[in-house]
């Protein structure tokens, strides 16, 4: 496997470095229409025969063909016939990087043992634990740059990378390594969330309380101070962390400047959600039980709802987040695919496209806009990705179909793409 995914690393490395050269170049891309995400444009933005011109890798004008302004007309340009562009796909939720797999936990689910029972009796998370810290670095890197191409392959252009499973100092930090390596590897962008609350250790069973001390004082400092986070996320749950020991990590986080994010209401009402909006959280994710009180909070404080549907499909769940109620307080909705071996083992977003169409009825609009423009928003890069704009990175990419209602309707075979 290392051998096979050195081998492709150094092709996606020609690939970036060919990319990387682009972004100098002046040029315009014509014949092609545009699903732009555009805030301030209805729905998903749709603006048919038009042209992006870019310099820099930086979007300088988008809109209609015979538009584009004088200044740009003797600019190379390239001829996508008449395929559709969408900005590069936005996967904000993952946990990415892991040893092993849990193979023998989904055989246990299908005879009716549940998710909690499994995690009681020392699976779950804690074995994916045992694994990645026996893992070593560049074990880790290649089992994860494997996946992260595979996730490339199906458009995404920028995703979000959990640690949580090292849970002492020097996993997590080997972790959130492999994490910044990959972006090197494959060209992807990469964010980082240090989730070092993810569960308790076998280590410190009975002493959750004297684990999140030491999360708090030893681990989150120094991996701030490395450079290794982007993020602060934790698992806030029965079978997670209390809303008190979550307050003490997000105090420290806020200490260190960091934003925060949370696995919330998944598996019960903990009224996380309202707990990190009082600290203005990036997002809330899961989401299955939130409550209205939690969503006004969560509206109040502009944090993004990311819907996992790949973990509800896989877990047989039956509890739907509130879409309804999401939409009544005007909270916008991003979708990821939560990539991980235990509750979501998939890197297809687009299949998450369909999954949050048919299992939590979103819109094909609501469903594109939550893996492009609100994912952004989920990760603080609402300003740089996920939208075709002026001003925004021009990571697009090109589409071989009619319409893009259709990374929504099919699942399982993805259309052609390619970034452009």
């Amino acid at each position: 496997m290392e051998g096979f995914a050195q081998n492709a690393c150094q092709g996606e490395a020609a690939k970036l470095a060919s990319h990387m050269r682009s972004l100098e170049q002046k040029q315009i891309l014509k014949q092609c229409h545009l699903a732009s995400m555009q805030q301030g444009l209805p729905g998903i933005g749709i603006l048919r025969d038009s042209a992006v011109v870019i310099q820099g890798g930086i979007i300088k004008w988008c809109g209609p063909e015979a538009k584009v302004p004088e200044e740009y007309a003797n600019w190379p340009s390239k001829n996508l016939g008449g395929r559709w562009l969408l900005p590069a796909l936005v996967d904000c939720h993952t946990h990415l990087v892991f040893g092993g797999n849990r193979l023998a936990e989904f055989e246990q689910r299908l005879t009716g043992v549940g998710y909690e029972q499994i995690a009681a009796s020392g699976g779950g998370i804690l074995s994916t634990v045992r694994a990645t810290r026996q893992a070593g670095f560049d074990e880790l890197l290649a089992m994860s740059t494997l996946r992260l191409m595979q996730m490339s392959d199906f458009g995404v252009g920028t995703v979000e990378i959990k640690s949580g499973y090292g849970l002492d100092t020097d996993n997590e930090i080997k972790m959130l390594r492999v994490a910044r390596a990959l972006q090197v590897q494959t060209g992807v962008r990469v964010r980082t969330s240090f989730l070092g609350a993810h569960a308790l250790p076998e280590e410190f069973l009975g002493r959750s309380d004297v684990y999140v001390d030491m999360v708090v004082a030893e681990m989150l400092p120094e991996i701030a101070l490395l450079g290794l986070v982007d993020a602060v996320d934790v698992f806030c749950e029965n079978i997670g962390f209390t809303l008190l020991q979550t307050r003490k990590i997000f105090e420290k986080a806020t200490e260190l400047d960091l934003p925060v994010r949370l696995h919330a209401e998944q598996l019960s009402n903990n009224h996380g959600a309202a707990l990190a909006a009082e600290f203005g959280a990036l997002s809330c994710d899961h989401l299955e039980f939130l409550d209205e009180a939690g969503a006004e909070a969560m509206s109040r404080a502009e944090t993004v709802a990311v819907l996992l549907p790949g973990a509800f499909y896989f877990l047989n769940e039956t509890k739907r987040p509130p879409v309804e109620l999401l939409r009544k307080h005007d909270v916008p909705m991003a979708v990821a695919t939560d990539c991980n071996p235990g509750s979501s083992p998939t890197t297809s977003l687009p299949l998450m496209v369909n999954m949050a169409c048919t299992l939590f009825a979103l819109t094909v609009d609501e469903a594109l806009l939550g893996v492009t423009r609100h994912a952004a928003k989920a990760l603080g890069l609402q300003d740089k990705v996920g939208q075709i704009a002026p001003g925004f990175v021009a990571d697009i990419v090109a589409w071989d179909f009619e319409h893009p209602a259709q990374l929504a309707y099919g699942f399982g075979a993805v259309p052609d793409c390619e970034r452009v």
